[in-house]
């Protein structure tokens, strides 16, 4: 079990000699105390030798992780100094002030970076303690204003630590229950499990008091109690009295003092050494097994991207090369996994590429087709004006198809928007996959750049040709009007099928469920509410849940139209509503029914929906109203008829025209966007980027990356060097268990807010009288 505590001691070397030591949680001692509270003296009284460097201000400005070893020789070693032995302590304390003025300039600042200092002696036990720069109030020097705070959050990152056990050192000659280490042992030690107190000074009491309360824990008690130590003076100091003649004279106070000498035993540096040494020992063999998972699980976290870099060969010549074709091989793979759909890795946070070019292709664009479509008032004064203005000055007796064509015409230019719109969307879509797909590519800025910029131009190249041929087909369907298509219903039957409506076809069948809050303040007790909603080809139903079995409302789709609903600043909803075109209630008292969804997206998609159920968006044009209203109402009889001819026959002809589109335009977007995207990055891509730019160039590495991967090998070899250590160590031994609790409620009272007076608790008070 001796063996535990210089196991820890190799540990903390190899994982220093490779810069990882602030990330391992190590079992340890931390020594904690305000500035002069005696901290160094109570490690050199524990050594035997004066090595650590004194003075007023802040002297201990980097932890100083001691390592003690119990050997019959006296020498010390630093781990930067690897292979140099000191016998001369004086040389140490130089090296220690040396060492911190390199990291923290010779101005008073900090660092936590450890200096690591092993001392071999026959005068010590095993033990590893790390000091910590003492709790100042006051900026000295060069010092910033902020240095408490620095200390502080220094101090936190060893304390917080679960393996750490915390040595809190306070001098008796002041309050104990404001003292600075005590209370900062108490934020992250709560239950007391690891604190052990430390009371220094005890021969520079006040005549007639004592501790003798506080170091039987009795008063102020701690859960592992205190140890008096009786330290050097000042005087004792200049004047070179010897550490062995200075722990005789606290050997000798403790045996002399009538306060103290029923407890000498247990009191002194000797004791103090002894004590930690047990405890220490102990909290490793507690905590190495789960210390030994931690490694392990560490290990397997990192193990596959260290795989990568294990093969990384900075002399090879053709490391570029290969790296250059694994990249851009990765980058067309991750680009058709996107846009296919296909692969081991799916996302489930949120819509891939090729799922939102669907969404765009099924919902969006027959949504805007519609939207570009219907406007009901405005065909039909258009449709009048066309047969007024081919009749002329003559009075028309037949229904003139010149009207027709003119209006088809008028309607089918009218779909170039719709159109365009959507090859704008799929584009748009397409440059988001590349930027995400070359993320992948960050090892090498200028390589990630470079594709980004050569394969984002060659989609906007291919944008303009498909615009092009989008548009040549909107002009073929416009060149010749064919009255003799099949599905085309022909003046004849143009009266008796022009009331028919088609939802008949669809059937009852359910279009689409899922969860809308019904947004109407008061439309239900409680306010806005939120529903499972079933939609199908004649009605709209909401239930309470999922579950479908208590519905609250159906309403039917006859005369519904959608339209938009400004979101509220003070809502992050998405909102539509329905209404009913005759101006008539859609339930209960409300003429509108709004509902809400949480994205835009599902507001489009619910619009696509009810558009496949035959709800329409509504497109109120007040100029258009005033313009026509005198033309509507001023139609004769036949006027009306042929009106109503024409707008069947219309009505029927772009059927089809739409029902073509809808399917040609996705084709040839697939076919002259997203097809020869994918075939340029397979075939031609490599080509481009070799004659961009030089192959060096375009294969540096990010500084970032450099440094991540040096920072993974050295932490992959830590774990591995560390497991490695502690494979052959049995901690099977039965531990020792914790004192059990005791009253610390004293220290919840030095911790009260500011401006809460707590009364000073004279040491007077625990005199022996």
């Amino acid at each position: 079990m001796e063996g535990l505590i210089p196991l820890v001691n190799r540990l903390q070397d190899a994982f220093a000699a490779l810069g990882q030591s602030c990330l391992l949680d190590l079992p340890q001692i931390a020594v904690v105390g305000g500035q002069s509270a005696g901290k160094s003296s109570v490690l050199e009284n524990c050594v035997s030798r004066d090595f650590l460097p004194r003075g007023s201000g802040i002297v201990t400005r980097r932890p100083l992780v001691l390592q003690l070893v119990t050997a019959k020789t006296e020498y010390a070693e630093f781990l930067h100094c690897k292979g140099r032995k000191f016998t001369d302590f004086d040389e140490v304390r130089q090296e220690i002030e040396v060492e911190t003025d390199r990291i923290t300039g010779v101005n008073k600042g900090i660092s936590s970076i450890p200096i690591n200092l092993r001392i071999y002696s026959p005068h010590v036990l095993s033990l590893t303690l790390i000091d910590l720069p003492g709790i100042t109030k006051v900026p000295v020097g060069d010092q910033p204003p902020d240095i408490e705070l620095q200390i502080r959050d220094m101090i936190m990152q060893f304390i917080a630590r679960e393996n750490c056990l915390i040595l809190a050192v306070t001098p008796a000659n002041t309050d104990l229950a404001n003292s600075d280490a005590l209370k900062l042992a108490k934020e992250v030690d709560p239950q007391g499990l690891r604190t052990i107190g430390v009371i220094t000074k005890l021969d520079l009491m006040d005549e007639g008091t004592d501790a003798r309360e506080i170091l039987e824990n009795k008063l102020l008690p701690l859960r592992r109690g205190y140890i008096g130590v009786v330290n050097r003076s000042q005087k004792d100091i200049d004047g070179k009295k010897d550490i062995k003649a200075a722990l005789l004279a606290e050997r000798k106070f403790f045996l002399s003092h009538p306060a103290y000498r029923h407890m000498a035993d247990r009191m002194g540096t000797p004791y103090l050494q002894k004590v930690l040494n047990q405890q220490l020992t102990n909290h490793i063999r507690d905590t190495l097994p789960a210390f030994r998972s931690k490694l392990q699980s560490q290990l397997l976290s990192i193990e596959h991207e260290v795989e990568v870099y294990k093969n990384f060969r900075p002399e090879d010549p053709t490391r570029k090369t290969k790296a250059l074709l694994q990249m851009v091989q990765q980058f067309s793979v991750d680009f058709e996994k996107r846009i296919e759909g296909s692969g081991d890795q799916v996302d489930t946070l949120e819509l891939s590429g090729g799922a939102k070019i669907n969404r765009i292709f099924h919902e969006r664009f027959p949504f805007e087709l519609v939207k570009m479509e219907f406007n009901e008032k405005e065909l039909r004064r258009e449709i009048s004006y066309a047969i007024k203005n081919i009749h002329g000055i003559r009075t028309g007796l037949f229904t003139p198809d010149m009207a027709f064509e003119a209006i088809v015409k008028k309607q089918i230019v009218k779909l170039k928007g719709p159109c365009l719109k959507s090859v704008d969307l799929v584009m748009q879509e397409l440059i988001n996959t590349v930027k995400k797909c070359t993320k992948k590519l960050a090892t090498y800025p200028r390589l990630c750049e470079e594709t980004e910029r050569i394969v984002a131009g060659y989609i906007r190249e291919r944008e303009e040709k498909t615009k092009d041929q989008v548009l040549l087909l909107i002009d073929i369907q416009v060149s010749y009007i064919n009255t003799n298509h099949e599905d085309f219903i022909g003046f004849a039957n143009a009266q008796q099928r022009s009331s028919q409506v088609n939802k008949s076809a669809v059937g009852n069948q359910v279009i689409r469920k899922g969860w809308l809050t019904i947004n109407n303040i008061g439309i239900m007790k409680g306010g806005s509410k939120e529903y499972w909603f079933v939609l199908t080809a004649e009605s709209l139903s909401w239930y309470k849940d999922d579950e479908e079995k208590e519905k609250k409302y159906m309403l039917p789709l006859d005369n519904l139209k959608v339209r938009d609903v400004e979101k509220s600043f003070m809502s992050s909803k998405h909102i539509f509503a329905l209404f009913n075109t005759e101006q008539r209630n859609v339930y209960k008292d409300y003429r509108f029914l709004e509902l809400a969804c949480d994205s835009q997206e599902e507001v489009d998609s619910w619009k696509a929906s009810l558009l496949r159920a035959g709800v329409y968006p509504d497109k109120s044009s007040t100029e258009n109203d005033e313009n026509g209203q005198a033309d509507n109402f001023s139609m004769d009889p036949q006027l009306e008829r042929q009106v109503e001819t024409i707008r069947n026959l219309v009505d029927s002809y772009m059927s089809i025209i739409n029902k073509c589109i809808r399917d040609l335009i996705p084709k040839t977007i697939m076919h002259l966007m997203i097809n020869n995207v994918k075939e340029f990055i397979n075939a031609e891509l490599l080509a481009h980027l070799y004659s961009s730019e030089d192959q060096n160039t375009l294969m540096e590495e990010s500084a970032e990356q450099a440094q991540r991967r040096d920072e993974m090998l050295r932490m992959y070899q830590a774990l591995k060097e560390a497991l490695a250590i502690i494979g052959d160590i049995s901690t099977s031994t039965v531990s020792t268990p914790a004192p059990p609790p005791v009253d610390d409620s004293w220290l919840q009272q030095a911790r009260r807010p500011p401006g809460m007076v707590t009364q000073p608790l004279p040491w007077a008070a625990y005199s022996n009288a």
